[in-house]
């Protein structure tokens, strides 16, 4: 029978990446996750969701250990330090960036440096069926064993590692393992090397380990142009390199997350492929990156969405394959999934909804823009003139709300997304940005803030409910205090209102009722924060992001959903949202709070 293994906590995984793709290692120094090359691949490893053939590289030492872990500072380059009874050892782990940037192929380095005493280590690269769709074989080649799985090919390569002996008897077909001892001042190198349907390139180990170096180089160089001086600075660095792992280099998209399939509660269901761009994340991603200054990737990001939003046609839909192409319908997979919760799905069902805030956000991201000095081309002005026409149009209908429900209602905070739409459309108009009628946006503007005054309020809950005529909440109504839509008292009492109904401590759910179904939502958390920030409430918005900042795991990094019971993370890992509603809670706080409440921290 087939080893079984107890599934990680989700909190125990520190990520690194290159640009197109992301692993995640274990404090226990193994990979249980790694699409090759490209994040949105079928996984080679991937025992997070399937811990019998799912595959996994393994790098630890023989004896019984102690781990501890950071990350080189200013950089996605992970560092483990294992300390046995009979010496200690560094693990440097790296996806290896080259000299012009990220490498055509997909390059895993694994550094061992000696400290003190020895250690005997092992190491295995077992690669996996791909979520049972692939049977990998090991072809004998002139200059060494390579692994191929389905189009892949992986080659395993290093010095002073052991020798490496090849076995076909592993779960899910051949593996390539081997072991040494370490001494002081000694360094052992493990690399790994992909392609997918080309020639695969066989780098020499020397020049990999200088590739770490490279790496940590040009992550530093990276962390130097980005511009941040404020409160949490050390936190804000980390969520600003969690959120670089997930914008995908070739084509300047933006990810949602690192992984599919990972559960929002024990009981299954809600379990989806976050491995595509959401306007609304892109939207949030690219505000964030303009406050920092970083030029580069948000003219990447913002060119990508408006080119593929015209490559397909006039209707906006909620989220794109980073390919630019249309996310496909979900495919699930006969393996249990993490701690044996399904379904594992690639693709996902909601691209088709409508969503009246992606118009908000949209048009939120070029003015964001614009008004950092930059210019929009002429079909995009005239695209965003169409768009603010079409928001006047629809607004009245009702739609799946930000939550992708399935159930369309007037929902509140789609209503406030369409007022955004066109607040901003009227800027942009009058900034001469853009073309179109500044008179009717702003006339359909108001109306749209009458209509949410009169039937999405409630005077008996002192709170904007979840959807007109209702009396449940919403906590992504919060969004719209730093919109301006509410900075005053009726968004202070919603505050109130939320925290009693979905609150958790400093977590909150995401609107009233879900709390039977999952798990408390990250980002809900940290937009209290900002919320309370911008209505005046300093005082609280600083303690609540404190106690936020300790719920993290080790190395700074937020899952999508975090169990207000015991701290666990839940969800898919690094999750954009998460990392994107601290960093605007932190700049808003920043931008807010008289500066003597903010000295020390």
């Amino acid at each position: 029978m087939p080893e079984v293994h107890a599934p990680r906590p989700l909190e125990s995984f520190a990520p690194i990446g290159d640009g197109r793709t992301v692993a995640l290692i274990g404090d226990d120094g193994r990979i249980d996750w790694l699409p090759l090359p490209g994040l949105t691949d079928l996984p080679v490893f991937a025992r997070l969701l399937d811990d019998t053939t799912g595959g996994c590289l393994e790098l630890r030492p023989v004896e019984d250990f102690r781990s501890t872990r950071h990350y080189v500072p200013d950089t996605n380059v992970l560092e483990t330090t294992f300390t046995t009874e009979t010496g200690s050892v560094r693990v440097t782990d790296a996806l290896v960036s080259g000299v012009a940037g990220r490498l055509p192929w997909a390059e895993l380095a694994r550094r061992i440096d000696g400290i003190d005493g020895s250690v005997r280590m092992r190491w295995r690269v077992q690669p996996g069926s791909s979520l049972q769709t692939a049977s990998p074989w090991l072809e004998r080649a002139e200059h060494g064993e390579i692994i191929r799985s389905g189009e892949t090919a992986l080659a395993v390569t290093g010095f002073d590692h052991g020798p490496a002996a090849a076995d076909a008897d592993g779960p899910s077909g051949p593996l390539l393992d081997g072991a040494f001892t370490t001494a002081p001042g000694s360094r052992h190198l493990i690399a790994l090397a992909a392609t997918h349907d080309e020639p695969l390139h066989l780098p020499d180990p020397h020049n990999v380990d200088d590739g770490i170096d490279r790496t940590i180089a040009n992550w530093q160089h990276w962390s130097r142009v980005f511009s941040y001086d404020g409160p949490w600075r050390d936190q804000v660095q980390r969520s600003a390199l969690a959120l670089k792992l997930l914008i995908y280099s070739p084509s300047g998209a933006i990810a949602a997350a690192a992984t599919t399939s990972l559960p929002e509660s024990a009981s299954g269901g809600k379990n989806w492929d976050y491995r595509h761009a959401w306007v609304r994340d892109l939207a949030y991603t690219a505000h964030a990156l303009v406050r920092f200054g970083l030029r580069e990737e948000t003219h990447a990001a913002l060119s990508w969405l408006l080119r593929t939003i015209r490559a397909h046609g006039s209707e906006l839909h909620v989220m794109y394959a980073l390919d630019g192409g249309l996310v496909p319908e979900p495919t699930a997979y006969d393996v249990s999934g993490w701690r044996g919760i399904g379904p594992v799905v690639t693709g996902n069902p909601a691209g088709d909804q409508l969503q009246l805030g992606v118009y908000g956000d949209l048009i939120a991201i070029c003015r964001t823009y614009v008004d950092a000095g930059n210019v929009l081309d002429v079909e995009t002005g005239r695209m965003l003139s169409r768009i603010a026409d079409r928001t006047c149009d629809v607004w009245r209908n009702p739609d799946s709300g930000m939550w992708e429900l399935p159930e369309e209602r007037h929902y509140t905070s789609s209503k406030m997304g369409c007022w955004k739409a066109l607040e901003d459309a009227v800027a942009l108009a009058e900034a001469g940005a853009i073309p179109g009628s500044a008179e009717r946006w702003r006339a359909e503007r108001d109306r749209i803030r009458s209509w949410i005054d009169e039937h999405c309020w409630s005077e008996a809950r002192g709170a904007y409910v979840f959807y007109a005529g209702g009396d449940e909440l919403d906590a992504s109504v919060l969004l719209h205090a730093p919109s301006g839509f509410d900075r005053g008292e009726r968004m202070s009492s919603t505050i109130d209102a939320l925290s009693v109904e979905l609150g958790a401590g400093s977590l909150m759910y995401r609107y009233s009722g879900v709390s039977a179904e999952e798990k408390t939502f990250v980002a809900c958390a940290f937009w209290r924060v900002e919320a309370l920030a911008c209505v005046g409430r300093h005082d609280e918005a600083i303690e609540r992001m404190e106690k936020l900042l300790t719920l993290a795991n080790d190395v700074g990094i937020y899952a999508e959903m975090i169990d207000a019971r015991d701290g666990s993370a839940w969800g898919n890992t690094p999750q954009a949202l998460s990392h994107l509603a601290f960093l605007s809670a932190a700049m808003t706080v920043r931008e807010v709070v008289p500066a003597a409440k903010l000295r020390d921290r």
